[in-house]
């Protein structure tokens, strides 16, 4: 007999061993099933699981479940990204707190050691993690983006790209991080809203004949300008375009250049160009064939291009002496506050700058236009197909792509320069010192490249690096193409984008035939996440509290494809209290002798209950599949919901009482049958979703009757039910029960019916069939709608409240338990305070200024106040409609 209560701190663990220790994570190595696999977005070795994680590698957990049930092969191959910047800043922050040692204090190839060493001691928190939430992947193909391996791979890709002229040097602007002293992708920058400054600065022109005013939030920078812009149809410039202005401080000449760039509009419409450090200076100076000065150094500091008293300078002290100057010389028109966006390194929190140096570029606008075309012909689709829109676009305006990193930790760039500068790039340094010998015609020594790659060069290869390419290995020809890659919106650009570029290149097939963008999970009021917010909610606190399988039903249930997901405690107490009405009717059924029958054949069951419960498993088993196969988590999880908790335990398990206890010991016996069965179907459709309360479920009725072909419910096969197990006559009937029951409960709780009161049941106009169906079932009416029986009458007394159920008429006569008069001021009185608040709120929803400038959840939240206020008041006005007629 079961526990009374399911103990998930007990079972998970154990549950866990046993299906990993089973080899049961692996795919079927049946040659004729079908593959199936996804790779996992491998997380930083550094991380830890945050809800994001929990959402993401819940629905991979269910696709692969569900597949691997389907009989396919399925494979979720795991791993862990090196994390360039965020694993360097973990040790060198560790070999501070030390030591007050720093990574150049060791060197490089000692520090390198110390990272190895941490990534061996500490590096798989994360994994661990994954497991605790039940992630089924295969562990046995674990890879690492370091690892020998996609090391390999990484080199020969470099190499191949480099030498079909697509990757290549050259000396672009880049987001610099000053304290890492490395360039970082826009995906390591984090916007911050600051207050500050526009300075305005006048510059003289050089004949004397006046001035230009241009204004700057960082006149640090002025150090390095080369020109001065307008606008060409800015009529009050028209006169000095092709002039110069002396550059205050400074002293060079710098000429006034016509081009689009400046808005007329916008404060002087003249602006300082500095090509060396502004992005979009950068472009205006490629137009005009600027000089480019660069005026710091690695660390942000003023470097020798600048007068001799700012050079050493911090920018942020460069920054005030600048201003001091412009002041002392007469030349400051005015200082205005303002509150902008600054870049920062998410990592380092410094303030990040554009930046002119050597990089590594990948010409990605050529790599972009197959995967664009992928996309275009429906061999790769996204799920929902909006985001196809985002990905065209990026893709469609994509910039050389910087690869090259200034770290310790990561891919070393597998290139060697002789004593002239030339670069060898080859995959070893043997065959690097073999060319340079040919070129040289002598043996040479060569200095290797000291940068290491873009993270997100070696992830982009990971579908199919880690399983052996560049090797022709048996996981490549069978599991290659991948089939769905789950992950967030927010790296289509930077992952997804990648990997379709370097997969088409360099395998000829698109890595993955489906994307599926997760959705956000905010708190419960809408707001993201954040640690500064106080409302982060950390995944394992919640397992710890609800159990495994409640946070992943509610993450499941709330993924719908339009929206993002708010999470409360609430909800996944919710779905926990569904865990537990699942084990205790799966009790009930065994306290009441539900067994499995041998050759039990559900098409053969005669009781119209049994009948009943038969089809509305086979409609639940096909919906779901359908839902799951179409990446509809939240609908299956819906309708699993909803099948389970009313269909089954609610009104199967009231409704089949009388049949276990009754004396019809034939009826008994198929009910108890037809139980047990449906039991099983229940759990294997379940199981993807709550996989811990389901697989012990499952081995704790292993002994109720004939046995089962499966031992374990996680390799089980997925119910394939034919449509034929649907019996209209049998849900006609069990429907009439239903909603007669349910129809007569939601008279009573709108007018306040008392639940001492036990008014007769009226059926006042009904079919022969219904009338049938009616009396038979009296008795269990009766106790279920609380009535003191069920009568048959040609018309409804005064007092009655009728309701329609199938075209049935009923009537329950309520007005001796209740005040009429009473309720119907109520009601109206309920309604019209209901008629005011949608009034309010939709006027609030129809303010375009109030949408636009609310925060989104409070907008999304008087959206949802709105629909339940009005769904509150249709209800009530059923209710008066219903006493209107007494």
């Amino acid at each position: 007999m079961l526990d009374k209560t399911f103990d998930p701190k007990t079972a998970e663990p154990r549950l866990y061993h046993a299906w990993e220790a089973s080899g049961g994570f692996a795919p079927t190595d049946d040659p004729t099933a079908e593959p199936f696999s996804i790779v996992i977005p491998p997380p930083n070795v550094t991380g830890s699981l945050h809800i994001g994680h929990a959402l993401n590698n819940t629905l991979q957990d269910v696709l692969i479940r569900f597949e691997r049930m389907r009989g396919k092969a399925a494979l979720w191959l795991p791993g862990t990204d090196h994390a360039g910047i965020a694993t360097q800043m973990v040790v060198e922050r560790q070999l501070a707190e030390q030591g007050n040692q720093s990574r150049r204090d060791l060197g490089r190839d000692d520090f390198v050691a110390k990272v190895w060493e941490w990534k061996a001691q500490s590096g798989g928190t994360i994994v661990n993690q994954l497991r605790r939430l039940g992630a089924s992947c295969d562990w046995s193909r674990e890879r690492f983006t370091l690892d020998e391996g996609l090391s390999a791979a990484v080199r020969k890709v470099f190499v191949t790209l480099y030498k079909e002229k697509l990757i290549y040097r050259d000396k672009r602007l880049v987001n610099w991080d000053p304290h890492f002293q490395t360039a970082i992708s826009d995906l390591e920058v984090e916007q911050r809203e600051v207050d500050g400054h526009y300075w305005h600065f006048a510059y003289p022109l050089e004949d004397g004949s006046g001035e230009i005013v241009v204004a700057t939030t960082r006149p640090e920078t002025m150090l390095g300008d080369t020109a001065v812009a307008v606008h060409p149809s800015d009529e009050r410039y028209t006169a000095v375009i092709g002039k110069a202005v002396r550059l205050p401080i400074v002293g060079r000449p710098i000429p006034i250049i016509a081009d689009e760039y400046p808005d007329p509009e916008k404060g002087s419409g003249a602006v300082k160009i500095t090509p060396a450090h502004d992005f979009n200076d950068f472009a205006v100076g490629k137009r005009h064939n600027l000089p480019m000065i660069n005026v710091f150094d690695d660390f942000a500091r003023m470097n020798d291009n600048v007068p001799p008293e700012y050079r050493g300078l911090d920018r942020f002290a460069a920054r005030k002496k600048v201003i001091e100057a412009f002041e002392a010389a007469g030349l400051l028109r005015e200082v205005e506050k303002t509150r902008h966006t600054v870049p920062h390194g998410d990592r380092s929190g410094v303030v990040v700058e554009p930046y002119l140096t050597d990089q590594w570029y990948v010409a990605a606008d050529v790599l972009a236009k197959p995967a664009i075309k992928a996309v275009e012909d429906g061999d790769t689709v996204f799920v929902p197909k909006h985001w196809e829109k985002t990905y065209f676009e990026w893709m469609r305006n994509i910039q050389p792509w910087c690869v090259s990193r200034q770290l310790w930790w990561g891919h070393r760039i597998p290139a060697w320069y002789g004593p002239d500068g030339k670069a060898f790039v080859e995959e070893t340094e043997a065959e690097a010192k073999r060319q340079a010998e040919e070129h040289y015609g002598r043996p040479t020594d060569l200095r290797q490249d000291e940068d290491v790659l873009d993270t997100w060069f070696s992830s982009g290869l990971w579908p199919f690096s880690t399983m052996g390419w560049p090797e022709k290995t048996s996981d490549l020809a069978r599991f290659y193409p991948t089939h769905t890659l789950i992950t967030g919106f927010d790296i289509i650009f930077f992952w997804v984008a990648r990997m379709m570029m370097q997969g088409i290149h360099f395998t000829g097939e698109v890595p993955f035939k489906r994307v599926f963008i997760n959705a956000l999970v905010r708190d419960a009021s809408g707001a993201k996440m954040s640690k500064s917010k106080g409302n982060v909610m950390d995944p394992l606190e919640l397992v710890d509290e609800f159990g495994a399988d409640a946070l992943r039903f509610t993450l499941t249930a709330m993924s719908g494809q339009a929206r993002d997901i708010k999470l409360s405690r609430q909800r996944i107490e919710g779905y926990r209290n569904f865990g537990t009405k699942l084990w205790n009717a799966t009790r009930f059924c065994q306290m009441n002798g539900c067994a499995r029958s041998a050759g039990f054949d559900p098409a053969a069951v005669k009781a119209p209950l049994n009948r009943w419960i038969v089809g509305e498993t086979q409609r639940t088993a096909a919906t779901v599949g359908a839902a799951l196969a179409d990446c509809g988590f939240d609908e299956a999880a819906g309708v699993l919901y909803r099948f389970i908790w009313n269909q089954f335990c609610d009104w199967y398990v009231e409704l089949a009482k009388p049949l276990l206890t009754g004396v019809d010991e034939a009826a008994k016996a198929e009910t108890q049958a037809t139980a047990a069965w449906a039991l099983d179907v229940i759990l294997k459709l379940l199981h993807p979703v709550m996989p811990f309360i389901t697989e012990e479920l499952w081995q704790n009725t292993a002994d109720l009757g004939a046995a089962r072909s499966e031992a374990q419910l996680m390799t089980a096969r997925w119910p394939d039910l034919p449509a034929s197990l649907v019996d209209p006559a049998a849900d006609a009937e069990i429907g009439l029960i239903i909603e007669t029951i349910t129809e007569g409960r939601s008279v009573r709780q709108g007018l306040n019916v008392p639940l001492s009161a036990q008014p007769p049941l009226l059926v006042v106009d009904a079919s022969p069939g219904q009338r049938a169906v009616l009396g038979a079932s009296a008795a269990l009416v009766a106790r279920l709608l609380r009535v003191s029986d069920v009568q048959f009458v040609d018309a409804a007394p005064a007092g009655s409240i009728p309701y329609v159920v199938d075209g049935a008429t009923l009537a329950l006569p309520v007005a001796e338990f209740i005040d009429i008069a009473a309720e119907r001021a109520r009601l109206t009185k309920e309604v019209a305070t209901l008629a005011s608040d949608i009034d309010k709120t939709a006027k609030k929803l129809g303010n375009p200024d109030f949408v636009a400038r609310a925060p989104e959840e409070v907008v999304e939240e008087n959206r949802e106040r709105l629909a339940e206020a009005e769904a509150a008041k249709a209800k009530l006005e059923g209710a008066l409609a219903r006493l209107q007629s007494v």
